[in-house]
């Protein structure tokens, strides 16, 4: 096969990426004092200078691209004709594999949430919820890595990471050891992916292999999910979970499942939409379509409750979720423009507090997006697999694109149903490229603020990457043949081999999905 014969270099230009990611990442990442590492005395010289720091930024930049490449040629290999489909997605997930080893054991890059996630852990196992306090009543090394911007805030986060961290800290309060107990948390939701996007991809005839590379190996997942280690990634594995498990074992496994993904963030919940849209019958009447939405609905509660409960956390973060939206992104579209009318107000003297636009405009974007979720649940198609998988992505969109805080690692959240679904070739170029210029930019995180000199160091790297990467002719013809990759066919065709149709056939007929979705 000439995947099997193209991999070894594709593999090692992967894996040098990451292992430059990781070598940059220990100068340029936050780390407490008391981190072991810090008594190596080069590693300090370069941490505590200028030069060095911009040292380090640049080869987490040269080990982003590096990734970039190796994900841009491996999707490119799995699409070519004539290969075995199960062998294409086999090397897929190894290849994942192998490039996010490296970075198993890197502090959290590129955020500080994951030294949040720690002390929000420890602070539970000595006995002090997280939900009514902040990180600042704990001492010592565990406090050292967390933002101040968060230490006085309560966690805003489900039962089920904050459990998971408790679990760690009985073990050990040394704050490396538990971000990485988080990262190897949020590694589940990769492997969860990587068995449910294969599933997802067959409803509507797309290449799985291909699908999987671009949800599980792209520069979006190795940087925000992988390095960064964030919540989001294991309650996105919950959602694409949650539709198979719907589909394949009755929505009330779907429901279970999804009440876990909002037992991690709340947004992970809204997968209950499509669960109900799912198991109903094709034109279901709307009083059926409601009672099927409020039994998933109180499914899906009783089970974030109920670990609430169970944990003996409760569900305090209710009142904590809020927190996020106490800062301004830019990344946030309502908080963009809110805060533009707020500076035209001043410059034409209105007279407005500040931030009266702003607030006006996150308060009806919010409520745009509930809107948006709710119209879906109502009217959008019942028994159609590919609608339900479009509807979650649709939901999880406008949930980024109307949210008043909007981070790098929330991509993270349509990602993997978009991937899955059967693109046209400008949005499926999208995503491809949205992928790689996200994974580029993620080393520009808060941390570099007020560092000017290295912001556009950083940018003038990261412009000539995205030139070598998606710019040059050969990059634009590679981007090209991944997204005019075929679908796969409801039955063999004359002139091309039958392995793709063989996987899809044996998949539906195991789970009974119907020969053609429209």
């Amino acid at each position: 096969m000439v995947l099997a014969a193209y991999l070894p270099a594709v593999l090692t230009r992967g894996l040098l990426g990451s292992v430059l990611v990781l070598l940059g990442g220990l100068v340029v990442a936050v780390l407490p004092r008391s981190t072991p590492i810090l008594e190596h005395d080069g590693l300090v010289a370069l941490r505590s200078a200028q030069a060095g720091r911009m040292l380090g930024l640049a080869v987490v930049l040269l080990g982003l691209g590096l990734l970039a490449h190796a994900w841009l040629h491996l999707c490119r290999e799995v699409t070519r004709s004539g290969g075995d489909n199960a062998e294409s997605l086999a090397l897929v997930r190894f290849a994942t594999a192998v490039w996010a080893a490296p970075l198993v054991l890197a502090p959290p890059l590129f955020s500080r949430d994951g030294w949040s996630y720690a002390a929000q852990g420890a602070m539970a196992a000595a006995g002090i919820s997280p939900y009514s306090h902040g990180p600042a009543v704990l001492h010592g090394p565990i406090l050292q890595a967390v933002d101040p911007m968060w230490r006085h805030t309560e966690a805003p986060y489900g039962p089920l990471p904050i459990t998971w961290g408790m679990a760690l800290a009985e073990h050990t309060w040394n704050p490396l050891m538990l971000a990485i107990g988080h990262r190897l948390l949020a590694l589940v939701g990769l492997v969860m992916l990587a068995w449910a996007v294969p599933r997802l991809a067959a409803w509507g005839r797309v290449n799985p292999a291909l699908a999987t590379g671009l949800v599980i190996a792209s520069p979006l997942m190795m940087t925000n999910g992988v390095g960064g280690l964030h919540n989001d990634l294991l309650m996105v594995g919950l959602m694409a979970v949650a539709l198979v498990v719907a589909a394949e074992r009755g929505w009330v496994w779907g429901a279970v499942v999804g009440g876990l993904a909002a037992a991690v963030k709340l947004p992970g919940g809204t997968v209950c939409i499509a669960v109900a849209l799912l198991s109903l019958a094709a034109g279901a009447p709307l009083l059926e379509r409601v009672r099927r939405l409020a039994a998933v609905g109180a499914v899906s509660l009783a089970v974030l409750f109920g670990l609430g409960v169970v944990t003996g956390l409760g569900s305090g973060w209710l009142h904590a979720l809020t927190v996020p939206g106490t800062v301004n992104t830019p990344l946030s579209l309502p908080t963009v423009f809110g805060g533009i009318l707020d500076w035209l107000a001043s410059l034409v003297g209105l007279g407005t507090e500040p931030a009266t636009f702003l607030s006006l405009v996150r308060t009806l974007a919010t409520t745009a997006s509930l809107a948006i979720a709710t119209w879906i649940a109502l009217r959008w198609p019942t028994g159609d697999r590919v609608r339900a998988l479009s509807s979650v992505a649709a939901v999880t969109g406008a949930l980024v694109a109307l949210s008043p805080v909007v981070h790098l690692w929330y991509l993270l959240w349509p990602v993997p149903f978009l991937a899955a679904m059967p693109l046209r070739r400008p949005a499926l170029s999208a995503v491809v490229i949205v992928s790689v210029i996200v994974g580029l930019v993620s080393p520009l995180d808060p941390s570099l603020h007020g560092a000017y000199l290295a912001i556009v160091f950083a940018c003038l790297i990261i412009a000539g990457l995205v030139g070598v990467l998606l710019l040059t002719p050969t990059a634009r013809h590679r981007v090209e043949r991944i997204v005019s990759a075929p679908w796969l066919p409801d039955g063999p065709t004359p002139g091309r081999r039958q392995t793709d149709w063989e996987l899809v056939a044996r998949y539906r007929s195991e789970h009974s999905v119907p020969a053609r979705v429209t």
